[in-house]
């Protein structure tokens, strides 16, 4: 950063995350970068205004290819460095230029918008035997609270994914824990992300095994031909690192947009009647969600590969830049004085910066889109007095500046007797 327009005190990142709002309105007071201190002491940038980060997203000299990063290679940050494995990944989301469209290429076929909408019936289908489920753990409880997360969020997605990917329902829930412990749970120590990575790419080979030897129509048995035939080759580690993020984001992203629109609506039923009422649609829900509450928060990692001035702020060749979702979906300078307000009318929200922007969009966004507004219209159709168990504040947050979302959702579906 550059001495004359960085903050004289960093902000030094807090590895357990928190409900990131007020933070964001703070550092986005002072500017649209902020210099920051990674875990681990490790210098870095954030960059928090819409119109900033849309720009360094698809700004030409900035790399996604850790090579860009010379203190991770150079001694001066430790081997076991916790947010090492962001970094170290190799997959389409760490590869630049040719390398990442040859990747996206293979991958890409699998999440057209003609070949999302084929999932359809699927996701409906899950949607109703997991609303089934919903209903008869709040049925089974003493308090009739249910915890819409664990019976219906994640699940959901989950299956989705795994269903797309070719894993078997065995391994699932595992996955679920792997995945949250290396990429969400930033508090954790280096030992346990060291050993959450190792069990989770040993998984992932053996779930590439079982597909290699009993090849399915499945993305995963698709990639394996790919990189076995004469066309576009993926190396095992592309395979088992293309794999990991589509996992990943394929369902840890949808799961907290699916919880923060339900925390939302549960707090404002004035919008939430708009949609009952037919005034607003599902969709509205979804582009707002993800501009006021988004699914990730701050994610890291791009490098400018030579010094880059973003609003005024040099940020250094090689600096470790996040991506600062959430404060970019409240910039005031963009969505106006009210960016604070959950609004299903706003005309902007529809531009928000939360699945990406450029080369690197969210090659999913259609699959995540259409499973939020499936999931939210047939939950609150079939449990139209749904609301939250507890006081929205008492949530307790993700312990993450990742991911973005409660670790918890008690719900009633029935409205209390008078």
């Amino acid at each position: 950063m550059s001495p004359d327009t960085a903050h004289t005190n960093p902000h030094v990142i807090d590895p357990a995350g928190g409900c990131p709002h007020a933070l964001n309105a703070r550092l986005r007071a002072q500017g649209a970068v902020a210099e920051v201190v990674l875990p681990g002491g490790v210098p870095g940038a954030v960059v928090l205004g819409h119109e900033a980060l849309k720009e360094f997203l698809s700004h030409p000299d900035v790399a996604k290819d850790a090579r860009h990063f010379p203190a991770l290679h150079d001694g001066t940050i430790p081997m076991d460095w916790p947010l090492r494995v962001f970094a170290n990944a190799q997959g389409m989301h760490t590869a630049d230029g040719a390398d990442h469209r040859r990747l996206r290429s293979l991958v890409g076929n699998a999440f057209t918008a003609r070949q999302v909408e084929r999932l359809r019936p699927r996701i409906e289908e899950l949607t109703a035997d997991l609303l089934d489920d919903l209903g008869r753990a709040a049925a089974g409880a003493p308090d009739g609270v249910a915890d819409l997360r664990t019976h219906f969020a994640l699940p959901l997605p989950m299956s989705v994914i795994c269903e797309l990917l070719g894993v078997d329902p065995e391994h699932r829930e595992r996955l679920h824990h792997l995945s949250h412990t290396v990429i969400i749970a930033t508090d954790t120590t280096p030992a346990e992300a060291m050993a959450a990575v190792r069990e989770l790419v040993e998984l992932m080979g053996t779930i590439a095994a079982r597909r290699r030897e009993q090849p399915g129509d499945d993305l995963t048995s698709a990639l394996i031909a790919a990189r076995e035939g004469d066309g576009d080759r993926l190396s095992e580690a592309e395979l088992i690192g293309t794999m990991r993020l589509m996992l990943v984001a394929g369902h840890e992203t949808t799961l907290n947009l699916i919880s923060n629109a339900v925390r939302a609506l549960c707090t404002h039923r004035d919008q939430l009647a708009l949609v009952m009422e037919g005034k607003a649609g599902w969709s509205d829900v979804v582009d707002e969600t993800l501009r006021w509450d988004g699914p990730v928060s701050w994610f890291p990692f791009r490098y400018p590969t030579r010094d880059l001035t973003v609003d005024g702020t040099v940020i250094r060749r090689g600096t470790p830049v996040l991506a600062g979702y959430t404060a970019a979906g409240r910039d005031e300078a963009f969505h106006g004085p009210d960016a604070d307000r959950f609004d299903l009318t706003r005309p902007t929200a529809a531009r928000a910066l939360s699945f990406g922007h450029g080369a690197h969009y969210c090659v999913g966004a259609p699959l995540a889109r259409l499973e939020a507004t499936i999931a939210l219209e047939r939950l609150f159709t079939r449990f139209p007095d749904l609301d939250l168990a507890v006081p929205e504040p008492g949530l307790p947050h993700q312990r993450s500046f990742i991911g973005n979302s409660v670790q918890a959702l008690p719900v009633r579906l029935t409205a209390r007797p008078a």
